[in-house]
């Protein structure tokens, strides 16, 4: 008779339970990591009072600066910031504080906690104070002496900015804001809506569209990077022109930008040609059926597409430019499809009116 040998099968069975637990206590730290500021925005009512939303919530509040600003392409919501927060740089480019403060405003609306109240006025106020006169803001405040400086519609930045304090002003969701506060918001966004209309860029007697970039003074049009030169922007414009077609009574100066920006549109499209990625190489290759394109940048005198490298050095073919910044940007894109569909509509509310504000 054999001696008896214990199995070891229960060790084995206990051990590999341990393993697998852990391991799946290591996926869910991760995904609770790899949460961000819009995935939180999505997240049902019932998650902002729940142990993660309310861990995620503090993470966002430790990483407001001391001005009331978030930074950039830094995932707030996925680490508590605990260096000096002098150094926390904030600024409006890229979602960044919009992002947060809608958030944090889901979450007061839920919660009633007082710390995301302060907060969100604490970042309300910034914007506020962020203000140019002529109505713009540039891409963080204070703006120093660089191209940030300048009236940012570069990215949407501007328009985030807009489009946030129409709602602090006109929804219930920033009910609990003061009547003081939201009076000014709406004032802000009026403001805002004047530096739009007095920027657009006249060629030649007639209007058309808007740079990335506008003196914070002069409204004239500005460069941004090395690669963003003075231009006519197809990508900005777009958004500016719907925003523009939002209002609810645009007044007539409004309703003719609008006609001007949709009638460069019409004129700017690219037909005719894609672009594709050939062996991670962006290229821009013919095809008859392709929908329409748009140039990112168009020279002001020549309406001409334009590109440019890190050395600043225009071209008027995209593959003139170096590998890294060619596959490296969006140099063109379907942006006026968007302003076409909604100029559809709202061309029959609001006709052309001949010699307003020539």
């Amino acid at each position: 008779m054999k001696p008896f040998v214990p199995s070891r099968t229960p060790v084995v069975a206990s051990r590999i339970v341990v393993l697998v637990f852990s391991v799946a206590l290591a996926v869910a730290a991760s995904a609770a990591d790899l949460v961000t500021v819009r995935d939180a925005l999505k997240r049902l009512e019932t998650w902002f009072n729940s142990d993660q939303g309310r861990s995620i919530l503090e993470n966002v509040l430790s990483n407001q600066s001391p001005l009331g600003s978030w930074p950039k392409n830094t995932n707030t919501a996925a680490a508590h910031f605990t260096g000096d927060a002098s150094t926390i740089k904030g600024t409006f480019d890229n979602g960044a504080t919009t992002d947060e403060l809608r958030l944090l405003t889901r979450a007061f609306n839920v919660t009633q906690e007082a710390r995301y109240c302060a907060a969100i006025l604490k970042g309300l106020d910034h914007i506020l104070l962020a203000q140019y006169p002529t109505g713009g803001w540039p891409q963080y405040y204070p703006p120093g002496k660089q191209y940030h400086r300048h009236i940012t519609y570069n990215d949407n930045a501007m328009l985030r900015l807009m489009e946030f304090l129409r709602d602090v002003a006109t929804t219930k969701d920033f009910a609990f804001i003061d009547a003081e506060r939201r009076a000014k918001a709406q004032a802000a966004f009026d403001r805002g809506i004047d530096c739009i209309v007095k920027s657009q860029i006249k060629v030649k007697g007639q209007l058309t569209v808007w740079c990335a970039q506008h003196d914070e003074i002069t409204l004239e049009p500005r460069p941004a990077r090395a690669f963003e030169l003075v231009s006519l922007s197809g990508s900005e414009s777009a958004g500016l022109l719907l925003l523009l077609m939002s209002l609810e009574k645009p007044s007539p100066d409004v309703v003719r930008a609008v006609h001007a920006g949709v009638k460069w549109f019409e004129t700017s499209k690219l037909t005719g040609r894609r672009q594709e990625k050939i062996n991670g190489d962006k290229k821009i290759i013919s095809d008859p059926n392709a929908p329409p394109l748009w140039a990112r940048f168009y020279e002001i005198e020549s309406n001409r597409p334009i590109f440019s490298g890190r050395d600043s050095v225009k071209k008027y073919d995209i593959a003139e430019i170096e590998s890294e910044r060619r596959n490296g940007y969006a140099w063109y894109g379907g942006w006026g499809e968007a302003v076409a569909k909604r100029y559809g509509q709202w061309r029959h509310q609001w006709p052309e009116i001949k010699g307003i504000g020539e």
